[in-house]
C-alpha cells in the first residue's frame, strides 16, 4: 500500500510538471510580434491559460484523468523532440525556429494518443499454443478478463466481441475477473450477461472474480452487488469459482481463486495453492483462473500447468509498462512466462478502466489452444 501512495504523488508531482513545461513552451508556438516582445511571466501565464483551456475541452469530452493523461503525454513528447532537434543541430549543425520543434511535438502527440485511444477501442485476439505430456484430450479455450462493462463499450458492444469468440468455437471459456466496474449499470450489467449465457462451448464458461466486480462505492451507487452479479451469471449458465475448483470431462481441472484484494485490500481470506491442489490428481492437467498475476513462484512449486491473468491492462502506457513489474506488484504485466513445468499468461485486457489509452498495448481476448507434447510423434506413427 505504502509504495502505491508513493506512486499516487509521484503520478501528481509529473501531471503539475507537465502542465508547467507545456505551458511553457506553448508561447514558441504563436508567430505574433507582440506576444514574442513580452516578458517571461507574461508568456507563460498565456500558456498556461491555453493549456488550462485545451486541458478543459479535453475533459469535457472523456473525463479529468484522461486530459491530465494527455498533457503529460504531449509533456513528455515534447522533451523527446527538444532532444532530438537538439542532436540535430549539434551533428548537422542546422537551426531550426522554435516553433518547428513545437508543431513537431504537438504533431506526434496527437498522432501516439490517436493510436493509443485505436488500440484500447478495438479488440484483438491473441493466440497462443501449449503442449504438455499430461493426458489431455486438446483443448481450444477462450479466455477474456477486465472487460469493465461500459468503459470502451457497452453491453451491446460486449456482444459484438463475444460473437467473435464465439465464432472460433472454442471448448471452454473462462472469465477472469473484473468483468464489470463502479460505472456499470444494472441493465449493462444484466444485458451483459444475458449474451453470456448464448455462448454455446462443449465445457461451458467459468468465472472468477476481480477487484473491481464487488464494486468500490457499494451497490447503492452502481445499482447491485456482488451478490447479484454472481445470481445473474448463475442464471445464464456461469460456473463462479471462488476457492474451488472443479474436474471436467475426467481429464483436466479448473482451478478459480478468490481475488487477491481479498486478503491484502479487504482483510478476508483466500486459500492458498497449496490447499487448493492437495487433494487433486497431479496426474490431470490443472488450469489456474487467477484475477492478479501474483505468487507465480508458489503456483509453480504447486506444480500446477497452466495460470491465467488479467489486471494489468498490458502495462497501460508506454513508457511505463513495466512498473508493475518493477515494484514487484506483479510477476508478469503482460504475456506467456514458464517458470519451472508451468505455464504462465496474463492478457491485456478486452476493455479497460480510466485510463482510455493504451499506448504500449492492445485490447485483446485470448485463443489458447493446448496440445498433447506427443501428438505429433502419435500421428507419425
Amino acid at each position: 500500500m505504502t509504495m502505491w501512495i508513493i506512486i499516487f504523488w509521484v503520478s501528481i508531482t509529473l501531471a503539475i510538471t507537465a502542465l508547467f513545461y507545456v505551458s511553457a513552451k506553448i508561447p514558441s508556438l504563436i508567430e505574433f510580434t507582440p506576444v514574442s516582445e513580452w516578458g517571461s511571466f507574461k508568456q507563460f501565464s498565456l500558456g498556461l491559460l491555453i493549456t488550462l483551456g485545451l486541458t478543459g475541452l479535453v475533459a469535457l469530452c472523456i473525463d479529468l484523468i484522461n486530459a491530465i493523461i494527455c498533457v503529460m503525454y504531449v509533456a513528455m513528447i515534447w522533451v523527446l523532440s527538444d532532444f532530438v532537434f537538439w542532436l540535430i543541430e549539434k551533428i548537422g549543425h542546422i537551426t531550426f525556429e522554435p516553433y518547428v520543434q513545437g508543431l513537431t511535438a504537438v504533431l506526434v502527440s496527437i498522432i501516439a494518443l490517436s493510436i493509443g485511444w485505436y488500440l484500447d477501442h478495438h479488440v484483438w485476439q491473441t493466440n497462443y499454443e501449449l503442449k504438455t505430456n499430461k493426458q489431455i484430450p486438446d483443448l481450444k479455450v477462450a479466455m477474456f478478463a477486465d472487460s469493465h462493462i461500459g468503459t470502451t463499450f457497452d453491453d451491446i458492444g460486449f456482444e459484438k466481441h463475444l460473437k467473435a469468440i464465439q465464432a472460433q468455437n472454442p471448448d471452454i471459456l473462462f472469465i477472469v475477473g473484473d468483468y464489470v466496474d463502479d460505472g456499470t449499470t444494472k441493465d449493462q450489467m444484466i444485458n451483459a450477461t444475458r449474451a453470456l449465457g448464448t455462448i454455446k462451448t462443449k465445457y461451458g464458461i467459468y468465472y472468477v472474480s476481480g477487484n473491481h466486480d464487488k464494486g468500490y462505492y457499494g451497490a447503492v451507487h452502481r445499482g447491485f452487488s456482488e451478490d447479484d452479479l454472481f445470481h445473474e451469471l448463475q442464471k445464464n449458465g456461469v460456473n463462479i469459482l471462488q476457492d474451488e475448483s472443479i474436474l471436467i470431462d475426467n481429464s483436466f481441472y479448473v482451478i478459480g481463486r478468490k481475488d487477491y484484494s481479498i486478503k491484502h485490500e479487504q482483510g478476508g481470506q483466500r486459500k492458498s495453492i497449496e490447499e487448493l491442489t492437495e487433494d487433486l490428481d497431479h496426474s490431470k492437467y490443472m488450469i489456474v483462473l487467477d484475477h492478479q498475476p501474483v505468487e507465480y513462484d508458489k503456483d509453480a512449486d504447486a506444480k500446477v500447468d497452466l495460470v491465467l491473468n488479467g489486471h494489468t491492462h498490458g502495462g497501460q502506457l508506454f513508457p511505463f509498462n513495466q512498473v508493475g513489474q518493477w515494484i514487484k506488484a506483479n510477476d508478469l504485466v503482460y504475456g506467456h512466462e514458464k517458470r519451472k513445468n508451468t505455464d504462465f499468461i496474463v492478457t491485456s485486457g478486452i476493455s479497460d478502466w480510466a485510463i482510455k489509452f493504451k499506448t504500449g498495448t492492445k485490447s485483446e481476448y485470448l485463443i489458447i489452444n493446448i496440445k498433447k507434447e506427443n501428438e505429433r510423434s502419435d500421428l507419425l506413427n
